[in-house]
């Protein structure tokens, strides 16, 4: 408990250091965490990291937004905003601050901020070695690695900042660059994490809240997915796996009957045994989602097709049901999303004081269906099919979501995984983005995926507009926003919007 509340206050303490500033790509920190004279002790390193894992709380709406809005899992509310509401309906314009990616990019300086200064505390502090730089630097590294592969997977190209910004006179104009090159970039910056970050750092919160080499292997499944690379895609979900630290929390207790703490295990209380990275939220430091998901003037809800189809009910028996869907993901009675409403698996929502569900990142169910989807295209569906299972049974899927794809068709089997994938990730920040992914395989051979699940959701008068705009394959990345561009010459719009 102590070490907990210790870890707690340092995450507070560190929140302090992310305010923003109105500066380009939100590229200069404040004073305190680069100053010369800070960077003297490991400790001085040490609080810079914890610096960097508190300025992903201010990411969050972001992920949020660009891994949901675009997708199938989300209805809109009377205070649903015009410019969300814009994204939507496929009206999509460089003035949208929802294209906005000031934090993203502050979390990336501030990692580079440690990349460039914690070097000089090795030559102030005996006691700091070279293996403890690396492993501030493992972590660092892995979290820029994470928001240049939400910056690739949201805008396609975009600009990539390897260097620290310190003051006005350090803001350079920099072009986008390619795709090919930020995937690069990425694959590095793991590359290292993972020879250099430790297996555990001594206590839940902080293995679940910080980078392991656990957590890196997690991403890199996730990147190498997104690449095509199907190899390494298996080889990193099953470093994870032999790893034999995380496993899935089952929705039936050992007689059949269904696990009532489920929901209050894995997504109130969180840190539990399948969690692999989640931000961790607390009474002080709350999420963003109380105005989103749960005060009356609350945004988002979910979709009416979520129970009715992703999860379907069991009209004969009411207690047989999906574990992930009623009072888990969702409250089928309003369409709460209640993964991060939720108080209880009963009926009781959070208040503002106690919205503090943490961000979901990496769950053990994501390396096993991630691992299903490589093998689904290296010719092992059966193998795909059963880890699928294995989730299904796990959380007792009904029967009418039960699809019997050919295993030697990597298509069908693959649109079985993304079902599932709904199903065990909804409201997580993954939809639109496993979407696009399916899509745009094999040189977007799957297109048909995607326009088919924005015909079912599109308005009917924008219909037409909607699948227009997305048969060209450009407009599925956002927009530069208009003040980027303004900003910094060298920025190029990216072409669908130019």
């Amino acid at each position: 408990m102590i070490q907990k509340i210790k870890y707690l206050i340092l995450l507070s303490f560190a929140v302090m250091l992310t305010t923003s500033c109105n500066k380009w790509l939100e590229l200069k920190p404040q004073d305190g965490i680069i100053r010369q004279d800070f960077w003297k002790t490991k400790e001085d390193v040490n609080a810079a990291v914890l610096g960097c894992y508190a300025s992903l709380f201010n990411t969050t709406s972001s992920l949020f937004i660009w891994g949901e809005i675009r997708g199938d899992m989300l209805g809109t509310t009377l205070k649903t905003t015009s410019e969300q509401l814009d994204i939507i309906n496929g009206n999509i314009l460089s003035s949208n601050s929802i294209t906005k990616w000031n934090p993203i990019y502050q979390t990336i300086n501030y990692c580079n901020t440690v990349i460039d200064f914690a070097p000089l505390a090795l030559t102030t502090d005996q006691t700091f070695k070279q293996a403890d730089l690396n492993a501030a630097l493992a972590q660092v590294r892995a979290l820029r690695a994470y928001m240049y592969f939400e910056l690739l997977r949201t805008f396609g190209e975009v600009p990539l900042k390897l260097k620290s910004t310190s003051s006005d006179a350090d803001l350079v104009q920099l072009a986008k660059n390619t795709k090919k090159e930020v995937y690069d970039q990425i694959v590095a910056d793991l590359t290292f994490a993972e020879a250099n970050a430790p297996t555990t750092y001594g206590d839940r919160i902080g293995d679940k809240g910080k980078m392991t080499r656990y957590a890196i292997n997690s991403l890199q499944a996730d990147v190498y997915l997104w690449g095509e690379d199907y190899a390494n895609t298996i080889t990193a979900c099953n470093k994870v796996i032999a790893s034999n630290q995380f496993g899935l929390i089952s929705g039936k207790n050992p007689d059949g009957s269904v696990n009532t703490q489920w929901f209050n295990t894995v997504f109130y209380n969180g840190n539990s045994n399948e969690s692999i990275f989640e931000f961790q939220y607390s009474s002080s430091v709350l999420n963003p989602f109380y105005n989103m998901f749960i005060s009356s003037s609350k945004q988002f809800a979910g979709s009416a097709i979520v129970m009715d189809q992703v999860y379907t009910v069991d009209l004969l028996d009411d207690q047989n049901k999906d574990i992930r869907g009623d009072l888990s993901s969702i409250k089928a009675g309003d369409l709460t999303i209640w993964k991060f409403a939720g108080a209880d698996n009963v009926k009781n929502l959070r208040t503002s004081t106690t919205s503090y569900a943490h961000w979901f990142v990496y769950r053990y169910s994501d390396i096993l269906l991630m691992k299903a989807e490589a093998l689904a295209w290296t010719q092992k569906g059966q193998d795909a099919l059963d880890l699928v299972n294995v989730i299904r049974t796990r959380a007792n899927a009904l029967p009418g979501t039960l699809m019997n794809p050919d295993p030697t068709s990597a298509v069908d089997v693959t649109d079985y995984i993304m079902a599932e994938r709904q199903r065990e990730f909804a409201f997580e920040g993954k939809r639109w983005f496993d979407i696009l992914r399916n899509a745009k395989r094999n040189n977007y051979a799957h297109l048909d995926y995607l326009l088919s699940i924005e015909t079912d959701i599109a308005p009917s008068d924008k219909q037409t507009f909607i699948i227009n705009k997305y048969k060209d394959v450009r407009s599925h990345y956002l927009p530069i926003n208009i003040y980027e561009i303004q900003t910094d010459k060298n920025l190029i719009q990216n072409p669908f919007y130019q």
